[in-house]
C-alpha cells in the first residue's frame, strides 16, 4: 500500500495540451529516482517477493565478500640513508643491499645453511625486513633476511629445483626468520631515541673480514685478527690487500700486544667488509599502496617501463610485452603492468594475511597448494608475506646481459604461526618466478 501511495502522489490528469509540460516532469523525476535505483528494478509478482530478498541478500553477501577480500598492500622503496647509523641493528632497520643487520648477532646461521646449493659459494645478502608480529610476545622484534647467490646460472637451477618437493632442496636463495621477545640480551625493552645515544647491551660475533655478513669462523693464522666464514674469502681478502695489512699488524707493537679475544670485543655490531662487489647499501622505506590509487602517472613510458623517471628503456619488458600478446600470459602480464604502473619504484610489496595473494605477473610458474611445503619446524601451513620485484636490481647496478641476474618476482612464505624453535635462523621458504626468456642449463 506504501508504494502505491507513493506512486498516487505523482500522479497527474493532463489534456493533450498538457504533452509537453508532462515529459518535462517525467524527466525531473527520473534525475530525482537516481540511476543507482534502475540497478535493482525489477517486475515482479507477489510471488516472487521471496526470491527477490533471497537475491538481494546474496548481493550483499558478495559485497561483503569483496570488501573482506580487499586487504591492504605496503610497498617497500630504496633510499639511500642519510645516516648510515640508523641502519646499526639495534635500531631494527629494513634495509637492500650492504651487509645484514643481524637481529641476534651471536647465533647466525651455520655454515651449511649459508652456502649457495649448487656453487658451493657463500650466499650474498638482498634485503631484510622488519616485521614485528605484536600479537605474540615472542615475536615481539621480528625481521626477515633474504640471502641469495649473485649467479644467474644458480638461479635458473634453483627454479627448476623447487618445483621438486624434496624436504632439504638445493637453493641459490634462502630466507631467513629471526625473532625475539621485548625482553632479551641483545637490546633494551625501551623503544630506540635516534638521537644518537642508542646502543646495544651487548656486542656480537666477529664477523668475515671480507664479505662483513657471515660469521666468521676462521682467523688469519698470521696476525689473528682478520676472520673470515669461508677459505674463499680469506684468499680473496689476502690478494686484495690482507698480505700487505697482515704484515703490518704483526710488526705493530698494538697487534702483538692483543688477542683473538680482545678483538672481538671491539668489532663493531656491523662489521666494514672489504668486498668491493657488495650490491649498494639503501634504506627500505614504506608507503601504504592505496595512497598511489589516486595518482596520475605523469610519465606516458611508465605504463612500459619499469624505470619511468630516468628515462631508460627497458628493452627486456618491451620484447616480453610483445611476446605476450600471443600467449596465455597477456592477461596476467597486463594486470601486473597496469598495478605496478601505480608506483613503478616500488622494490617489495608487503602484506602477511591469509587472503592475500600475490602480484604473480606470469599465470605460468606459479606455485600451487600442494607445491608449498610445509614449515620445517612445527609443520604448520605457510602463507605469502611479502614478495621482491625486480626493480631492486636497477638500484643494485645489475646489467641487462643475457648472464646477469633477473626474475620476475620473488615471493617469501613463512609460517602461519611464526612458531619458535631451537635455532636463532629458522629457515623460511622462496618461490622464484622467472620471464620464459630463461633457460635452465
Amino acid at each position: 500500500m506504501d508504494s502505491g501511495v507513493n506512486d498516487m502522489k505523482s500522479l497527474r490528469i493532463t489534456s493533450p495540451d498538457d504533452d509537453e509540460e508532462l515529459v518535462e516532469e517525467v524527466e525531473v523525476e527520473q534525475m530525482d529516482s537516481g540511476v543507482n535505483d534502475l540497478k535493482f528494478l525489477r517486475i515482479t509478482s507477489p510471488n516472487d517477493d521471496e526470491e527477490l530478498l533471497e537475491e538481494i541478500e546474496v548481493e550483499e553477501e558478495e559485497d561483503e565478500d569483496d570488501e573482506e577480500e580487499e586487504e591492504g598492500v605496503t610497498l617497500g622503496f630504496v633510499e639511500k640513508p642519510k645516516k648510515p647509523c640508523f641502519l646499526l641493528r639495534h635500531l631494527f632497520p629494513s634495509k637492500a643491499g650492504g651487509v645484514p643487520a643481524w637481529l641476534d648477532p651471536v647465533d647466525l646461521p651455520r655454515e651449511k645453511a649459508r652456502i649457495c646449493g649448487f656453487c658451493g659459494e657463500p650466499l650474498q645478502f638482498l634485503l631484510q625486513v622488519y616485521a614485528p608480529i605484536s600479537e605474540k610476545e615472542s615475536t615481539f622484534h621480528r625481521t626477515l633476511f633474504v640471502f641469495m647467490c649473485p649467479s644467474m646460472s644458480c638461479l635458473l637451477r634453483d627454479q627448476h629445483e623447487q618445483w621438486k618437493r624434496d624436504k632439504n632442496p638445493r637453493r641459490s636463495l634462502k630466507v631467513f626468520r629471526c625473532q625475539l621477545p621485548r625482553s632479551n640480551p641483545f637490546y633494551s625493552s625501551e623503544p630506540p631515541r635516534r638521537d644518537g645515544t642508542d646502543e646495544p647491551l651487548s656486542i656480537g660475533a666477529a664477523l668475515c673480514s671480507w664479505c662483513g655478513t657471515w660469521k666468521g669462523d676462521k682467523i688469519c693464522s698470521s696476525c689473528r685478527r682478520a676472520c673470515y666464514c669461508s677459505e674463499k674469502h680469506q684468499g680473496m681478502h689476502w690478494r686484495s690487500g690482507h698480505k700487505k695489512d697482515c704484515r703490518q699488524i704483526i710488526t705493530s707493537s698494538e697487534a702483538s700486544a692483543s688477542t683473538p679475544g680482545n678483538n672481538r670485543g671491539k668489532l663493531p655490531a656491523i662489521g666494514k667488509a672489504a668486498c668491493s662487489t657488495l650490491w649498494h647499501e639503501y634504506e627500505l622505506v614504506i608507503e601504504d599502496e592505496v595512497i598511489f590509487d589516486t595518482e596520475m602517472c605523469e610519465d606516458n613510458s611508465c605504463a612500459t617501463a619499469l624505470v619511468s623517471k630516468h628515462d631508460e628503456i627497458d628493452e627486456t619488458f618491451q620484447l616480453l610485452s610483445d611476446k605476450f600478446e600471443a600467449d596465455d600470459n597477456k592477461k596476467s602480464w597486463a594486470s601486473f603492468e597496469e598495478r605496478i604502473a601505480k608506483a613503478p619504484e616500488q622494490v617489495l610489496r608487503y602484506c602477511r594475511d591469509l587472503k592475500a595473494k600475490p602480484l604473480w605477473p606470469l599465470s605460468v610458474g606459479r606455485p600451487s597448494e600442494a607445491d608449498l611445503p610445509k614449515c620445517n619446524y612445527c609443520e604448520g601451513p605457510l602463507c605469502s608475506e611479502f614478495q621482491i620485484m625486480p626493480q631492486l636490481l636497477y638500484y643494485f647496478g645489475v646489467g641487462n646481459d643475457p648472464d646477469s641476474l633477473d626474475w620476475g618476482t620473488i615471493v617469501v612464505y613463512t609460517c602461519v604461526a611464526s612458531c619458535e624453535a631451537s635455532v636463532s635462523y629458522k629457515e623460511e621458504f622462496a618461490w622464484v618466478q622467472l620471464y620464459p626468456t630463461a633457460a635452465i642449463p
